[in-house]
């Protein structure tokens, strides 16, 4: 639940105020339809029917695997927009859970950028490019570890991440690459939204 320290920052985080807001970005109808229905009852989620990158946030989320590896689908286009960003999620992944980061567990990393400032790395698989079962539970806990390091992580600082980050955009989790039906993906983030944050 901390930032990588080998980033050179010498200005300490921005700090945002107001309440958290999650944004769930979808390119494709089926999983934008599905966030609808998540965002319909509650009112700190909305939609964006787009790339995650055109989102005004502070922090997008990436659905990688525990060895941080950015190669296919979303991470490979947060690689290419923040180059050093791999480097920063494999180094913290080493340092700060031996080489792998299991599922169900999420930490923060900076992009090197302004806006995002931040990238929320949580696995939705072990192994890159790994196909998920249909019920799989991963996104769940990936959302679920997203929505704790929000609302109780700390960067290396002792700076609550909630007052760096108001505003998370997210992409379907495990949708891509590991084969997740939209409607699974979209109940298992609700239900993980619920937890942390509590039920509509």
């Amino acid at each position: 639940m901390t930032a990588d320290s080998d980033t050179g920052m010498a200005a300490a985080p921005r700090r945002v105020a107001g309440a958290l807001e999650l944004v769930l970005c979808a390119r494709e109808e089926p999983l934008a339809d599905v966030w609808d229905e998540v965002a319909a009852q509650r009112p700190d989620i909305r939609v964006h029917r787009g790339s995650v990158l055109d989102v005004s946030a502070q922090a997008v989320v990436s659905p990688a695997n525990s060895y941080g590896y950015m190669r296919g689908g979303i991470d490979a286009v947060y690689a290419q927009r923040f180059p050093a960003v791999e480097q920063h999620v494999r180094s913290a992944v080493l340092a700060l859970h031996g080489g792998e980061l299991p599922v169900g567990e999420a930490l923060i990393v900076p992009t090197g950028t302004d806006e995002p400032a931040w990238l929320i790395t949580a696995p939705t698989m072990r192994e890159p490019s790994e196909s998920l079962a249909a019920e799989t539970v991963h996104p769940y806990l990936a959302a679920r570890a997203v929505f704790r390091l929000w609302r109780d992580g700390a960067l290396e600082d002792g700076t609550p991440v909630r007052a760096v980050v108001g505003t998370i955009a997210t992409p379907g989790l495990g949708t891509g690459v590991g084969g997740v039906p939209p409607q699974v993906c979209g109940r298992q983030v609700a239900a993980a939204w619920d937890a942390v944050f509590g039920a509509a």
